[in-house]
């Protein structure tokens, strides 16, 4: 089944008022798999009678995208295309809101040879750089949705038939997206709620470092003093409020960058850039990445850790209890949007800048790093999760205080 523009329509109001939140005479910027134009149409149409200005379109197929990578010339690699990328950046300085709709095949480049992957990988990101910085910065609104794919629901549910499959998984994404009420949109606003209660009982702790333990993880993460944590459903930079990822679960802050020792074992599979890494180990020493291993994706894993100096550190710390509805729904979805919002996570890579509570002073990768973030091209999240998993807070006044128990929350949510 392909997902029609009267069935995306739900998941395309949400897009536009809460994801990017429109403004009238706003432009939006849409980027999605070629395979989802019934999609995109549908956030077309929703964008439009929310005011948007103009709607831009740009489709990506990967199947073309598999083709460069195992045909270009290594200099053809390196070379990623300057107008694509002064678009982005011309329009985001515009003021201009940016959706992506995440669907294909999460193993489209499976087998292909990482170092080409990673060649083509660093030329989109040096060349995206402004854009990226202005993202990370929420000084422009940005959001991800979901539209399913044959390749992607066979993967999720493979002992089902294609088209019961992708009915299965458009069902799964629907759902854990709060897409499936008689008002998404208030469902959403009343969730954000929720989890800004808890981003508040966080920041009001003044955590100074926290302490994760779980088979495999024995892991210590110091915190800037002048961290934050921050939740879909606060303003951050754009004096307004969006929900950068649909769906979300999650609570998130930066570690300090050098503020990070120990062990720490992924829970889930990953995939990234096309490829699956599965069984990541890391062992870190005054916050770099000092040994890693993964059971499968080695080689892509490499990657990641070896894009710039930056890859070796930490630049996200997010929690999700796994009693959430994603988490429960029983479902690996081999696509980060989802499964990080099933388990906690770390990322390897830039912090968010926003996550300080001097955010806006930051200006350059340098201002970044001074104040204890991390600067990097990358930005990869991996789950760390479980029902084993135990995490505790040290404050600034030096108390002990229990953060999850067994994977979940340790205290309901304050009231």
């Amino acid at each position: 089944m392909a997902v029609s523009e009267d069935q995306f329509r739900p998941l395309a109001e949400l897009a536009v008022k809460v994801g990017v939140n429109l403004r009238p005479g706003q432009n939006l910027v849409v980027h999605a798999e070629a395979a989802d134009a019934a999609p995109v149409r549908a956030v077309s149409r929703a964008a439009y009678a929310a005011g948007a200005k103009r709607v831009h379109v740009i489709f990506r197929d990967e199947a073309c995208d598999r083709i460069t990578l195992e045909a270009a010339p290594e200099d053809g690699l390196r070379a990623f295309p300057r107008w694509l990328a002064d678009a982005f950046i011309r329009e985001a300085e515009g003021g201009a809101a940016f959706l992506s709709i995440f669907g294909g095949d999460p193993h489209a480049f499976a087998g292909v040879a990482p170092d080409r992957i990673g060649l083509a990988m660093r030329a989109a990101q040096e060349a995206m750089q402004p854009y990226r910085e202005m993202t990370m910065s929420h000084k422009v609104p940005w959001s991800i949705v979901a539209a399913p794919s044959p390749e992607w629901a066979k993967l999720v549910f493979p002992d089902l038939p294609a088209q019961e499959a992708e009915a299965k998984l458009w069902e799964a994404i629907v759902r854990t997206s709060r897409a499936d009420g008689p008002d998404p949109v208030a469902a959403w606003q009343s969730h954000m709620g929720n989890l800004q209660v808890r981003r508040n009982w966080l920041n009001d702790l003044a955590i100074e470092r926290l302490h994760y333990r779980s088979p495999g993880t024995d892991l210590r993460i110091e915190l800037p003093r002048t961290h934050r944590w921050v939740a879909a459903g606060q303003e951050r930079g754009l004096g307004y409020v969006t929900a950068p990822n649909i769906p979300t679960e999650e609570a998130f802050t930066l570690p300090l960058r050098t503020g990070v020792d120990g062990t720490v074992r992924s829970t889930k599979s990953l995939s990234f850039m096309g490829q699956q890494i599965d069984g990541i180990a890391l062992r870190f020493e005054a916050g770099r990445i000092a040994e890693f291993h993964a059971e499968v994706g080695e080689d892509a894993l490499r990657q990641v850790i070896e894009t710039d100096e930056g890859s070796r550190y930490l630049g996200e710390v997010a929690l999700v209890p796994v009693d959430s509805p994603i988490s429960q729904s029983g479902i690996l979805f081999h696509n980060t949007l989802f499964d990080e919002n099933a388990s906690c996570h770390l990322a390897i890579g830039a912090a968010y800048p926003t996550c300080l509570t001097d955010g806006r002073d930051v200006h350059s990768d340098e201002d970044l790093l001074a104040k204890g973030g991390n600067a990097s091209h990358m930005h990869v999240d991996f789950m760390i999760g479980s029902a084993e998993l135990d995490i505790d807070a040290t404050t600034r006044e030096g108390k002990e205080v229990a953060i999850f128990r067994r994977g979940k929350w340790a205290s309901p949510v304050p009231g």
